[in-house]
């Protein structure tokens, strides 16, 4: 850890430069020869990327920061908070630690907290910022996690787990038998320590592949922040083998939308013509798979099979985006030329066989205004357009 960044004139000169072009202060000289202009930098840049993502860290005093890669990949602290949410107890071990942003979190629910890290400047940076911001619960151990568990040789409430998703051998990993640690083989060896473990991966593993490479998984959390789908926590129990629930969660700035149902609990989907109203299901809904589901428990009609939108004549508080249909035609070149050729719309394709990119050059559609046009495969297996003015955002 660089301790030459805690100087009052660096601090003040990182925190006066929060909203500097660090291209261009790139270009400057060091004014500080004592300490590395690099370092500043990173400082600079990574503070902010901390700005929205990471308030408590931002508004303290004497942070230091590991690279501004890092700080893109930690969880945020909204995400962090949703998790925290989720577990109980006195101990719980974080064993890929990182930034320590989610082991704060989990502070403030269980009692004792160990933070695994093996980088050994980043756990040291971790260290001294729990300093600055007060936290006492945690206690941070440099090392291999494995070896870390093995030597405490004490049982905890949770483990936690962000398994990396860069394999040095393979580059960037999908499946979590490639990511480090390799969790699916390590599973016995952790409930050795623990009857719960929470695994957290990126939005981009496949749910039904994660459930192949998993034992003993209870529920699976799919968390979004503002439409856009940020990490999957899986949630295993000792010798597990009931039925998987799935969670969504769509964490907004002034709301949450959540919707949950169980793997493998059949469930019927009634479909229909649009109607009156057009409802699109969040991120997380549709990360999920949960398309019949969402039909069945809200009472409301596919447009398809393959389309994943829905209709109803009435208005409902739906977690998703909410449009009323003013006109519904059929995809065709005369259809087009007199309700859309040289217009300006906001276009989604769901179940077309035409891009949207291709659809705005051939109509010469332009993007944005007031009008939300939908391209998709009507119940009857015909292609139709919806014309829409929105009523709610996801």
């Amino acid at each position: 850890m660089d301790t030459s960044l805690l100087s009052a004139e660096i601090q003040e000169f990182i925190h006066s430069n929060v909203d500097s072009d660090v291209s261009k202060l790139a270009l400057q000289k060091n004014r500080f020869p004592n300490a590395d202009w690099a370092s500043i930098l990173n400082q600079i840049a990574a503070r902010q990327k901390a700005r929205a993502k990471l308030p408590t860290w931002f508004k303290a005093s004497n942070i230091i920061y590991p690279s501004r890669i890092s700080i893109e990949q930690t969880s945020s602290e909204q995400t962090a908070e949703y998790k925290s949410g989720l577990v109980s107890g006195n101990s719980l071990i974080d064993l890929t630690g990182g930034f320590g942003v989610d082991a704060l979190y989990f502070s403030k629910k269980i009692k004792h907290i160990v933070h695994c890290e093996i980088n050994i400047d980043l756990s040291q940076i971790v260290t001294h910022n729990f300093k600055q911001l007060e936290v006492e619960n945690v206690e941070c151990i440099a090392g291999d996690s494995s070896e870390i568990l093995t030597r405490l040789n004490q049982k905890f409430d949770w483990i936690y787990i962000d398994p990396s998703r860069r394999n040095d051998a393979k580059g960037k990993v999908f499946m979590l038998n490639d990511c480090l640690p390799n969790v699916p083989d390590l599973l016995h060896f952790y409930f050795g320590y623990s009857e719960k473990i929470m695994i957290k991966t990126a939005p981009i593993l496949d749910i039904s592949a994660g459930l192949s490479e998993l034992k003993n998984v209870k529920a699976i959390h799919i968390i979004a922040v503002e439409n856009e789908v940020k990490e999957l926590l899986w949630i295993l129990e000792k010798d597990y083998a009931g039925a998987i629930q799935i969670f969504t969660a769509n964490l907004g700035k002034e709301k949450t939308e959540s919707f949950d149902f169980g793997v493998g609990i059949t469930t019927v989907a009634s479909y229909s013509l649009p109607k009156k109203y057009l409802f699109e299901p969040n991120a997380a809904i549709m990360k999920s798979g949960g398309f019949d589901a969402i039909s069945h428990y809200f009472n409301i009609g596919k447009l398809h099979q393959h389309s994943h939108l829905y209709t109803s004549d009435e208005c409902i508080d739906f977690p998703g985006r909410i449009f009323e249909i003013g006109n519904v035609f059929e995809y065709n070149r005369q259809n087009m030329k007199s309700f859309l050729e040289e217009k300006k719309a906001n276009i989604t394709t769901r179940n077309f066989p035409e891009t949207v990119e291709n659809i705005r050059r051939k109509w010469k559609i332009k993007d944005g205004g007031d009008i939300y046009c939908f391209f998709t495969t009507d119940t009857n297996n015909h292609k139709i357009v919806l014309l829409c003015s929105k009523l709610k955002s996801a």
